[in-house]
């Protein structure tokens, strides 16, 4: 396994965030599920979704600047092997819905992760109440599907999205029309990225406040042409990066119009004293930025809670963090694993039920862990960049799910990491 020795740094020039890991599932998804011919070009390297297209029946054939698909005109007839969603839990609730289509059986499975801290239950209760054989041994991966779904209504658990995106599209091409009733439903931007690709394919649709969907049926799409974004989720590492060294950076590919949760990680940073600067397809961090500390509710942008724990540390006063519950069933118990890694660091920070209260501090290097978790790991190296003295952080191989080249790109910047 890799590690990262990580220096004091101070950051200047321009960097181009890499495609959307949300967008590139989606768009191989839809893609195997088409009529025809679908070119994705600007594609994050996703090889276990790509390797699950094909199990299923999809030709992928993969190019330096696009990846070509010929999909199943939403026809799934099983599947050549047992599914590896790897660390995906997206992929295992995006594949484990769609499989329900399938009159065969399918088995899925993954990592350790997978096996051991990513719920399924949710998905499965509401493939099962469709009529689809839907279970698992132990609430995890593996799981077992069997279609076909029927018509009818679900009513599913909504903290976690992924279930919600999943039934919405297996629910889209299902023989006849579905309702979709959701309870306790979180991360409703995630669910509206699903909303925009049934959008953008001519699929209907009725919505109403998150808590409701009901779904046609029998949807047949064409192949498409897609260019993915870049990731806001992403972004918000470079990003800080760049406010807590008071550096001048700008990043480029960004789509300030495409519904990416994480996007409100920008605003919440203005909120609190960032100087940031918005263009067309770009964003320009400056220098002086003085942060305040705030309470925030991370539900919409569940995925910035470890980056926003750092935050919190060079922020003056305080800083709440909320809302966050769910963030302790994703690659590891974020909650927990930011906190205890902080304070290795010095941080002043407390574990609650759904978030963290942070006070600032002095951050010094540390030998850290990344729990296998790429958010965790990129976090961790944000700290490392603003504190003082050396941090080590082990095992940093996970980093390549969602930022493989950043290594290279903060080297770029001026970033001290080996």
């Amino acid at each position: 396994m890799k590690n990262w020795k990580i220096a004091p740094s101070k950051l200047k020039g321009s960097l181009t965030i890499p495609p959307s890991k949300s967008q590139s599932m989606r768009a191989l998804l839809f893609g195997m599920l088409a009529r025809g011919k679908s070119v994705l070009t600007n594609l994050l390297p996703s090889p276990d979704m790509i390797q699950a297209c094909r199990l299923l029946g999809a030709t992928v054939e993969e190019y330096p600047d696009r990846v070509e698909m010929i999909g199943l005109d939403r026809k799934i007839e099983g599947a050549e092997d047992v599914i590896d969603a790897g660390n995906s839990g997206l992929i295992l609730r995006l594949i484990g819905a769609v499989a329900a289509l399938s009159p065969k059986p399918i088995v899925i499975t993954g990592d350790h992760s997978i096996r051991y801290n990513r719920p399924i239950k949710p998905l499965l209760d509401g493939l099962s109440q469709l009529g689809a054989t839907a279970y698992s041994l132990n609430n995890n991966a593996p799981v077992f599907v069997q279609g076909p779904l029927k018509s009818g209504h679900v009513i599913i658990d909504g903290e976690d999205s992924q279930p919600v995106s999943g039934l919405l599209i297996a629910s889209a091409f299902a023989p006849g029309p579905i309702e979709i009733f959701v309870t306790n439903p979180g991360e409703l931007p995630w669910v509206q990225l699903t909303l925009e690709w049934l959008n953008r394919l001519n699929i209907p649709y009725i919505t109403r406040n998150g808590d409701y969907y009901k779904l046609m049926g029998n949807a047949s799409i064409e192949g498409f042409s897609y260019c993915v974004p870049g990731d806001f989720s992403s972004l918000a590492f470079p990003l800080v990066a760049a406010l807590l060294t008071n550096s001048e950076v700008r990043f480029e590919n960004l789509d300030f119009n495409d519904p990416q949760g994480d996007k409100r990680l920008i605003s919440i940073l203005q909120q609190m004293g960032a100087k940031i600067e918005i263009e067309a397809h770009a964003l320009h961090v400056k220098q002086g930025s003085v942060l305040q500390g705030t309470k925030i509710d991370v539900n919409n942008c569940i995925d910035a809670l470890p980056i926003l724990a750092v935050v919190g540390c060079f922020a003056e006063g305080e800083t709440e963090i909320v809302g966050g519950t769910i963030a302790r069933k994703k690659e590891c118990d974020r909650i927990q694993a930011i906190s205890t890694e902080l304070k290795k660091m010095g941080a002043q920070i407390e574990e609650r039920s759904d978030g963290l209260f942070i006070r600032r501090s002095c951050l010094k290097g540390s030998a850290v862990h990344s729990y296998h978790d790429h958010r965790m790991a990129l976090s961790l190296a944000v700290a490392g960049f603003a504190a003082t003295g050396e941090t080590a952080i082990e095992s940093i191989d996970c980093v390549a799910k969602t930022f493989p080249n950043f290594q290279a790109q903060m080297q770029a910047l001026g970033a001290h990491i080996q």
